[in-house]
């Protein structure tokens, strides 16, 4: 796989150069609640601007249904672009129409652009190969090199992540070349004790990467909404608590493979919960109370980790010389239920080894309550595809830029 640091020792004085970044930021209306995305994608582009490059970045963001909508517009990310280069960034109000036609034609050397979010066009997600290539064709006739540096895309099969660097000289951006060397310390020649802690709402979304895990970690620390259906697993009462009854058989299995291989799969010793399906939108207080993780009351909902496990859960992250973090404990965006996230985060923070925050839900988690970014080894801009690295998958985006 080359890299931008080959592409820049070649020259991109005048080149047109396609930086297909992760934009896919959190918006309050217009407004972006977690830029994180958005910095990770900098340096790629100031380093091709800076070598008189002229930058086309690209992204999606949302679930549009294939046609504009002002509510997933990039005007606001192309914005807060320009903020962090310290430098106007022109905006396409199309992906591949005249208004990009013409931004691409009157850039000039060092400078950039952010063309409309590429999921306007039904071409970008089409299950068609046929539709997402004519897509990827005139994405292609905007530029003359590729930088691929959207982690957070890498995992789908879209015209802008697969299909378009097929059509043009490609590269990897400083993003993903660092999201694969984080990964490779996370699969190859990993330092022990390795701790893995995995949260977030459905256990579906985690069993294929446990299972991998079970081959790998040595202990594995599960909170969050996926939790219930482990414990419903093992016969405990969980109230009226979020769980998947399909995948009991599954996490059954789960939990005999991890006994049986010596891994430790830690799960909660007590709870907070509350009655009466608080709304946790409206940050209001919701009477919450702390109960044994096996005798969830009737009429109650688990929604964190009780404070018991939070220092159980530190005390298997104290000496661990590599960690990976993916999924709050529980439902941290409402003060009532931040703590057990919060005692997580903090963990990794005092842990010896290497540590790494997953993206997603975590990596907005560390932001929101307030922690250092740096105080992390890595955080991670791609969840969902830090997941199916680890689960083994061959990536598409990752496999369109090998040579």
């Amino acid at each position: 796989m080359k890299t931008i640091d080959e592409l820049l020792s070649e020259g991109v004085a005048g080149k047109r150069v396609f930086v297909r970044a992760d934009l896919n930021v959190p918006l309050d209306g217009t407004t972006i609640t977690d830029d994180g995305r958005i910095r990770a994608v900098v340096p790629t582009v100031r380093a091709l601007a800076d070598a008189g490059a002229r930058v086309i970045v690209a992204s999606h963001l949302g679930r549009p249904k294939g046609a504009p909508d002002p509510a997933f517009s990039l005007a606001p990310a192309a914005a807060r672009l320009g903020e962090l280069l310290g430098t106007e960034v022109a905006f396409a109000e199309d992906t591949v129409g005249p208004s990009a036609g013409s931004t691409v034609a009157a850039l000039t050397d060092g400078s950039v652009a952010v063309i409309e979010n590429l999921r306007f066009n039904p071409g970008e997600t089409a299950k068609d190969d046929a539709e997402r290539a004519a897509f990827a064709d005139r994405l292609a006739a905007l530029a003359d090199i590729y930088v691929g540096d959207g982690f957070g895309a890498v995992h789908r099969r879209h015209a802008s992540v697969f299909d378009l660097p097929a059509r043009l000289p490609h590269y990897a951006g400083h993003l993903i070349a660092t999201e694969l060397r984080v990964l490779r310390k996370l699969t190859d020649d990993v330092a022990r004790p390795y701790v893995v802690a995995l949260g977030g709402a459905k256990v579906s979304d985690k069993l294929a990467v446990i299972d991998e895990l079970l081959g790998r970690a040595d202990r594995i620390l599960v909170g969050g909404g996926m939790v219930f259906t482990f414990l419903k697993a093992q016969g405990h009462e969980i109230g009226v608590s979020l769980v998947q009854e399909d995948q009991i058989p599954a996490v059954r299995e789960y939990l005999e493979r991890a006994e049986k291989s010596g891994v430790e799969l830690v799960l909660p010793v007590d709870l907070v919960v509350a009655g009466g399906f608080p709304d946790l939108k409206a940050k209001a207080p919701t009477h919450p109370e702390t109960v044994a993780a096996d005798a969830v009351p009737a009429d109650r909902m688990g929604l964190d980790i009780g404070p018991e496990t939070r220092a159980l859960y530190a005390s298997k992250l104290a000496d661990a010389a590599t960690v990976f973090w993916n999924g709050p404990m529980g439902v941290f965006e409402h003060p009532d239920y931040a703590e057990g996230t919060r005692a997580v985060a903090q963990a990794l923070v005092d842990a010896p080894g290497f540590t790494v925050v997953g993206g997603g839900d975590s990596a907005a988690a560390v932001r929101t309550l307030g922690f250092d970014e740096k105080a992390f080894d890595h955080i991670s801009t791609g969840g969902g595809a830090s997941l199916e690295y680890l689960e083994g998958k061959t990536l598409p985006g990752l496999a369109a830029l090998e040579d």
